[in-house]
């Protein structure tokens, strides 16, 4: 049986994207339950280097998810690879509802971990394939939304649950997560195979058909479909006479620019040390005097500004470009981490034995410093929403060749996931080590990755996939000489309806392809 296939590259982003909100709702399903009482009578307080198992199980899984996701997506197509995902979603969530010890809580978190390390990585992938230059970056952004969304509705689901007694609060609110798994299951019949993945594997008519269809309502000679048809079989067929194979393919040649910037631009997501404020915030919360259910709705307020300010990066990020929010978004992030870590360390007291028993949060402030210490964090989570967070999985999926695209997003993801891992090990420790010198170390980090982005980053905004190749080649311009726009598919386009005009042929591919369902 064919299902009928919707072309609303829109529709296709919200659908697909379903597999960002599983990860979101996974951050939550942890972070609205670490402090309630249910959780920790029923794990025997948890705290330290068990409760950093925990909470770092779900980047564990991911990071196992994308080293297969890439071969995956290669082999059945990226449309495929994120329905096979959700199967690792739906075992993983029935063994957390089930779960009668914190063995089995990690075993489950670890096999949504593995879904989510599939998602992640491909979804960026098949956004990227499927719309065209000048949305681009809006159209993966939607992804960053849905991490978001996911977070906001599961964050209160686990708020509400949290006043039902016993194991039964946290066992309903984990059972929630199998509603966005069916979700995207029942939608991704709906959507079509990525034109280029078709392309890869030699399916063209069905390629380009899907290509017209999605990017000029079905027809084939639009000089749009013509122009960005003969860059990707141009490029494919270079890559493909290439002397390189395997793993070398990710270093020689100049691909290490590519590979390097598509891992560590991930890899800095997480070294900035936001996730830290929506894995922990319960924690962070509790430095600054609030517990109890003010605790839980101040940090409910603060991913809903996550999403407030992500919506509106969607309007300008293919203005703007790339590298300026990745530049000054870091810096901004840095002087936040700096502010919150030197309040901390200059009137906070150290309380023996934690803060209400938790022995993760040691130090705390109150009055003024405590304020400063709520809106720094709200104002590092805002930088972070309107730079880092979206721009990441952006810049990440832009970079890589059709040939590496799906394998080199997946490394780029496994990147986030070992640095999400580390980081998720590492926090709760940390605050109970180093407390407010661990934001210090986050500050400097951020600095750190600004001053990557401004000397190895090109700009991608507003140029065809195809394009962004030879930024990233040998005697391409300096990233700091880059800027967005100045496509030459633009120039392409208009020579192609030039030649139309004239009546000279454009291709023998094109007038005669049939419409096929993909």
């Amino acid at each position: 049986m064919e299902f009928p296939k919707i072309y609303n590259t829109y529709f296709l982003a919200v659908v697909s994207t379903i597999g960002g909100m599983l990860f979101g709702f996974d951050i939550s399903s942890m972070s609205a339950i670490i402090g309630t009482e249910q959780y920790v009578n029923y794990f025997n307080d948890p705290h330290g280097i068990v409760q950093g198992a925990i909470g770092s199980a779900l980047a564990a899984g991911s990071v196992v998810g994308a080293l297969f996701a890439g071969p995956l997506s290669d082999k059945v197509g990226r449309r495929d690879a994120i329905f096979l995902a959700c199967l690792w979603w739906l075992v993983g969530t029935a063994i957390q509802v089930a779960c009668n010890g914190y063995g089995m809580l990690i075993a489950g978190r670890i096999l949504n971990g593995v879904c989510v390390g599939i998602t992640s990585s491909q979804v960026p992938v098949y956004l990227a394939e499927i719309a065209k230059k000048e949305k681009r970056g809006s159209i993966i952004v939607i992804q960053q939304l849905a991490i978001e969304w996911g977070i906001l509705i599961m964050f209160f689901v686990g708020y509400g649950c949290s006043f039902i007694d016993g194991d039964a609060s946290f066992r309903t609110a984990w059972g929630i997560q199998f509603v966005p798994a069916v979700l995207l299951m029942l939608g991704i019949p709906f959507l079509p195979r990525s034109p280029r993945w078709l392309a890869k594997v030699g399916r063209e008519d069905k390629a380009i058909d899907i290509l017209a269809r999605i990017q000029a309502h079905g027809k084939v000679d639009d000089p749009l479909v013509v122009a960005e048809w003969e860059e990707i079989t141009t490029i494919l067929a270079a890559e493909r006479e290439a002397p390189y194979s395997g793993w070398r393919r990710f270093i020689k040649n100049g691909m290490w620019r590519r590979t390097f910037a598509g891992m560590s631009v991930q890899a800095w997501q997480q070294l900035s040390g936001a996730n830290v404020m929506t894995y922990y915030v319960v924690y962070v919360f509790q430095m600054a005097h609030l517990c109890g259910n003010i605790n839980l709705i101040s940090s409910g307020v603060q991913y809903a500004l996550f999403i407030i300010f992500t919506s509106i990066v969607f309007f300008f990020i293919d203005k703007t470009g790339r590298r300026p929010l990745l530049i000054y978004g870091a810096i901004g992030m840095g002087i936040c981490q700096f502010v919150v870590g030197g309040v901390l360390g200059s009137y906070g007291s150290y309380v023996p034995g934690g803060v209400g028993g938790n022995e993760n949060v040691i130090i705390q402030v109150s009055g003024s410093p405590s304020h400063v210490v709520i809106a720094f964090s709200y104002l590092l989570i805002i930088v972070y929403a309107l730079t880092l967070a979206p721009v990441a999985w952006v810049y990440a999926a832009e970079v890589w060749s059709l040939e590496t695209r799906a394998t080199g997003m997946a490394l780029a993801s496994v990147a986030n996931w070992l640095f999400n891992f580390a980081l998720g090990l590492f926090v709760p420790p940390a605050f109970h080590n180093i407390s407010w010198k661990t934001f210090v170390i986050f500050g400097v980090l951020c600095f750190g990755a600004a001053i990557q982005a401004f000397l190895f980053y090109p700009e991608t905004a507003r140029k065809s996939l195809e394009e962004i190749e030879k930024l990233f080649s040998k005697g391409g311009p300096r990233p700091w000489n880059t800027r967005p726009g100045d496509s030459l598919l633009d120039e392409k386009i208009a020579q192609v309806a030039e030649l139309q005009q004239k009546g000279e042929p454009v291709g023998e591919k094109f007038g005669s392809t049939s419409h096929t369902e993909g």
